[in-house]
């Protein structure tokens, strides 16, 4: 539901408060599709948690080049790598000052200690901070970081070394990831010292394009211009409001009505209406992602490989992607976009076939009318924009098949939540790649470390396995396209999912908005994103 519908001058208004000279602000609002989980970019692997995070108030030591894949400087000004690939040495950017808010006053500048203090803390369980507040890092162990970096070492005030104990061929990459956001060591320790580590989480303080203000759980969360950021260039806003606005027909509405000039996840049936308003533009290009099916295999009977064969040959995709993505969304039979280098496009789907799948659960010793928990998000996502909708198609397909599916929804931070505790049989699920790699895929989703993050399949298959983590540290890419590939077969031969779609990605703008650039990694940035007066 949503619970706040701004006026324009209700908004300006609140934007002014005390301040005379507020009424001259650039402020832009996006109406953002869900309530993030927190603000501490480690913890967590959805778009809706980076968006409001990693993508505002932090940086990284490595970046992407805005609107594309392509790693460029960010902390780091430059690296080395050792001959063996086993070292990498960072030079840090030098003057770069973090955040003062009214929680927190840096005393001095962003420098090496951040950056062990920042990985540190993700590598070492025993790691005083994780200690007084003891999270995980799902992207850091699904990707097997933990395990590959050995230590990290501080050179001197500007440069830090990271020493690994196996070539990670996409280690750059992977530092200019959310996940990896540097914190403030300083400000870690006066939350040490108040007693109030876990405010890491709630009070975020970076070195972004903006500062963080307030959250109110629901509602909004309020950010001002970083007046000191270290690429100024950038900082194009006074202020960035998010309006959390969970009903996508009234994030169009809003839109509409110039009560937010940037929305997120779009229905696809509200695509023409967007594109006839001479107030908006509508941005689009190919969807670097998978909306998919993961099957609980340590849940009975699903842990039975004919029995995922018959619930995934049940499914009508095809009439899922006419329904559901309505013209915006291509039929997916491997579980990596076909975008994607090293993708195979010899993987192909088993025939929709009800009367074999019928054969196969009994031959399970599956009796008819046995009832599967179907997981279905409560948000649009990029690679699927209507998940009940499809929840509902692949219940009629199951009931077909003498399966009785009960779907089951959460709020979007507990759906995630509950799913990596495994609490689910089946859920619908999607995947917007975070680097270009096929690691980024094939190990953080279905790797045997990824079990108890980002892999909601829980399936470890050490055949499969033992293929990724070679692919991942082999420098030839030919090498690694083989690799992947042969790991992409025995995904498809064990059905721990059921890829559906490929979608295309619709990012709507009012026509003032300038300077904005589609992320092919499915986020929302607003740096460098400005607003004609």
């Amino acid at each position: 539901m949503d619970r706040t519908t701004f006026k324009p001058l209700l908004l300006a208004l609140a934007l002014i408060g005390s301040a005379p000279l507020a009424q001259a602000a650039t402020t832009l609002v996006y109406c953002s599709e869900a309530s993030p989980a927190g603000f501490d970019p480690s913890q967590y692997t959805s778009g809706t948690d980076f968006d409001a995070s990693a993508e505002t108030v932090f940086n990284r030591l490595t970046q992407f080049k805005r609107g594309g894949t392509e790693v460029e400087p960010g902390l780091a000004t430059s690296w080395d790598v050792s001959p063996d690939g086993l070292a990498y040495t960072f030079h840090l950017r030098d003057g770069v000052k973090f955040h003062t808010t009214d929680y927190f006053t840096p005393t001095r500048n962003f420098n090496a200690d951040d950056v062990l203090f920042t990985f540190q803390r993700l590598l070492d369980p025993q790691h005083p901070f994780r200690q007084a507040y003891p999270t995980e890092s799902p992207y850091f162990t699904d990707m097997g970081l933990n395990t590959t970096i050995k230590n990290v070492e501080k050179v001197d005030e500007h440069t830090v070394r990271f020493s690994l104990n196996n070539v990670d061929a996409a280690f750059v990459q992977n530092l200019a990831m959310s996940f990896a956001s540097v914190q403030s060591a300083e400000y870690a320790a006066q939350l040490l010292k108040e007693g109030k580590a876990g405010d890491l989480n709630q009070k975020p303080v970076g070195t972004g394009p903006f500062v963080f203000k307030r959250y109110q759980k629901d509602s909004q969360i309020r950010y001002t211009a970083n007046t000191a950021y270290w690429k100024p260039e950038d900082v194009k806003l006074d202020n960035l409001i998010f309006s959390i606005t969970p009903d996508a027909a009234v994030r169009l509405q809003k839109l509409k009505r110039g009560e937010c000039q940037v929305s997120g996840y779009p229905r696809p049936a509200d695509i023409e209406v967007m594109e006839q308003d001479p107030n908006l533009r509508v941005l689009k290009q190919p969807g670097f992602n998978l909306g998919f099916l993961a099957y609980n295999v340590t849940h009975p009977p699903l842990d039975q490989l004919k029995v995922r064969q018959a619930l995934d040959m049940a499914i009508d995709k095809p009439a899922i992607i006419k329904a559901v993505y309505q013209g915006a969304g291509q039929l997916a039979q491997n579980a990596l976009p076909p975008a994607q280098w090293s993708f195979d496009p010899a993987i192909q789907d088993a025939p929709h076939d009800v009367t074999k799948a019928k054969a196969l659960l009994k031959e399970a010793g599956v009796a008819p009318g046995t009832t599967i928990d179907l997981w279905a998000m409560t948000v649009q996502r990029a690679s699927n924009p209507n998940a009940r909708m499809s929840a509902q198609m692949i219940q009629q397909d199951w009931a077909r098949i003498g399966i009785k599916a009960n779907i089951v929804s959460y709020e979007w931070g507990e759906y995630i939540k509950r799913a990596k505790n495994g609490e689910h049989d089946a859920m619908i699920y999607g995947w917007t790649g975070d680097n270009g790699d096929p690691d980024n895929w094939l190990g953080v989703l279905y790797s045997c470390a990824a079990v108890k993050g980002s892999n909601y399949a829980k399936w470890c298959d050490p055949a499969y396995d033992r293929l990724v983590q070679q692919a991942k540290v082999a420098a030839d890419r030919q090498k690694r396209i083989e690799l992947y590939q042969q790991a992409q077969k025995i995904l498809k031969q064990q059905v721990p999912i059921t890829p559906i779609a490929n979608s295309t990605v619709f990012q709507p703008i009012r026509k003032e908005v300038v300077d904005f650039k589609l992320s092919p990694f499915g986020l929302t940035p607003f740096y460098g994103v400005g607003l004609n007066k």
